[in-house]
């Protein structure tokens, strides 16, 4: 099996007027996301932010956890957040799953906007081939991926398709639901 890692963008990303604009990171994320990464086997979680203290603040949110008393209250949770990591910029990011996997990651995109893209089977099965290139599944908070974000990806997955044309899941509920898609059984 590949490496999958996922990366929570929150800068540069959209905000409902489509304009660039650093969204600030929530501990709610931090949480379920680390649950939800940790529940399907994703590498590490990077939490990509540009501004320190946004950094220190998601920095004492894992700490909490890893620590006591955080840690005697729910080793589960601290287990999570073992695979959380917060960096200052994508690149960071992309250096450090390269590092942990041996070689430079496919930068796969997530959009709600988007019509078209890769099909989660064939992702799927980019990551059960065990010799593949490792993945870094790419999500923005806000309103979305910057377009210069869109542009770095190699590949744009296909978004999630509800009933009817109401299409604005929370970044914790599409992360989960791609997850199972990519994981689940």
């Amino acid at each position: 099996m590949a490496d999958l890692f996922i990366a929570l963008v929150h800068y540069p990303v959209l905000d409902r007027n489509a304009r660039i604009v650093t969204s600030a990171i929530t501990s709610l994320d931090l949480h379920d996301l680390a649950r939800s990464a940790r529940t399907y086997g994703v590498r590490r979680f990077f939490i990509v932010h540009p501004v320190a203290e946004q950094r220190a603040f998601a920095t004492s949110v894992i700490g909490h956890w890893q620590e006591h008393p955080g840690r005697v209250f729910d080793s589960r949770r601290a287990e999570a957040l073992a695979l959380a990591q917060v960096v200052g910029g994508l690149d960071e990011a992309i250096a450090i799953a390269e590092t942990q996997s041996g070689s430079p990651p496919t930068l796969v995109a997530t959009s709600a906007r988007t019509s078209e893209g890769i099909s989660y089977e064939s992702l799927r099965g980019k990551l059960d081939d065990s010799a593949g290139s490792p993945v870094l599944l790419l999500f923005g908070t806000g309103f979305g991926l910057a377009p210069e974000i869109m542009r770095r990806a190699n590949l744009v997955l296909a978004p999630i398709r509800g009933v009817g044309d109401y299409n604005h899941l929370s970044v914790r509920a599409a992360v989960t639901a791609i997850l199972d898609r990519l994981r689940g059984i």
